[in-house]
């Protein structure tokens, strides 16, 4: 028999799992996401989540607790009656007494391969730190930080061209087909659980502004993973001609020389070791836009530099 199911999760990456565990059957008696956020024009209309957008066009219940402590939440949680939780991306911390509601427990989906990168930021932190590979994983939960058994395991490559939004929408859609293929062990009652090992434990602490600006004196290619690590957000930026420029999409490129400088007239810059070529950037106040149209409206050559 399908599964009875809470979903819980907030950003886009979420949604793909909500909808493959509908295509396949299962009973969602609840979607909890995060509370409504203003947006808009002027910020003067609250902006519903994703997963909240999408689980009202299926005809779901959908519930935005502020939060989970209190008495009411967990007998309102508990009135659901459902076999297990699913958390995809959700954003807020689960009580004890809320793991411990559903039947079967709480499963979540996590974007690394723990215990590497456990916390808020995996797959920033996997591209930035130059990881040949990251993936997904469903663990049961616990009230640990990412410390639950795990379950089940895909793994994919990094490649030097991969940004965060690449790998982000690469790891939604197999995860999406991970917890169902999880959801369809567990109601068989075959779905296997293994402690996680010690060894290899990282935290990917949230990703803090301060951190977007291009050191050019690192090597060309922690500049480039340093770059497709947060793009789109925040986005990596340096100066140029005191104008603050976001880059996104970069490749490695042939060239040397000082730190920043630019070497011909492409939007090939020179790194600590190496350099490489952007491929697409944002101005200040501007949309995003290929190295190509950018460089039709501001002409950049040596003896330029950025930084």
């Amino acid at each position: 028999m399908p599964l009875r199911l809470i979903f819980m999760g907030t950003p886009d990456f979420s949604v793909p799992t909500l909808l493959e565990l509908v295509a396949h059957g299962h009973e969602i008696v609840a979607v909890y996401t995060r509370t409504p956020k203003p947006g808009g024009r002027r910020g003067l209309q609250l902006q519903p989540t994703p997963v909240e957008e999408a689980a009202r066009k299926l005809g779901l219940p959908v519930l935005t607790p502020k939060t989970l402590k209190t008495p009411e939440a967990l007998q309102e949680f508990r009135a659901f009656e459902a076999d297990a939780a699913v958390v995809v991306a959700y954003g807020m911390i689960l009580p004890q007494a809320i793991l411990d509601a559903p039947k079967l427990g709480c499963y979540n989906l996590h974007a690394s391969l723990l215990p590497r990168w456990r916390g808020a930021a995996p797959i920033n932190r996997a591209i930035m730190a130059g990881d040949a590979e990251s993936g997904v994983m469903v663990m049961k939960m616990d009230v640990g930080l990412d410390t639950g058994d795990v379950a089940m395991a895909e793994r994919i490559a990094i490649t030097d061209s991969m940004t965060a939004l690449d790998l982000h929408d690469r790891l939604s859609r197999l995860g999406a087909d991970l917890m169902v293929r999880a959801m369809a062990a567990l109601e068989r009652g075959g779905l296997q659980l293994k402690k996680q090992g010690e060894d290899g434990v990282t935290y990917a602490a949230k990703i803090e502004k301060a951190e977007a600006r291009i050191d050019w004196t690192r090597s060309a290619r922690a500049v480039l993973r340093h770059i497709h690590g947060l793009s789109p957000f925040p986005g990596a930026w340096s100066e140029l001609e005191d104008a603050r420029v976001k880059i996104l999409r970069c490749e490695l490129a042939q060239g040397a020389g000082e730190p920043g400088a630019v070497l011909d007239d492409l939007l090939t810059i020179a790194c600590g070791e190496g350099a490489i070529r952007i491929i697409e950037l944002q101005r200040e106040g501007k949309g995003r836009m290929q190295a190509a149209d950018f460089l039709r409206g501001v002409p950049v050559s040596p003896p330029m530099r950025f930084g």
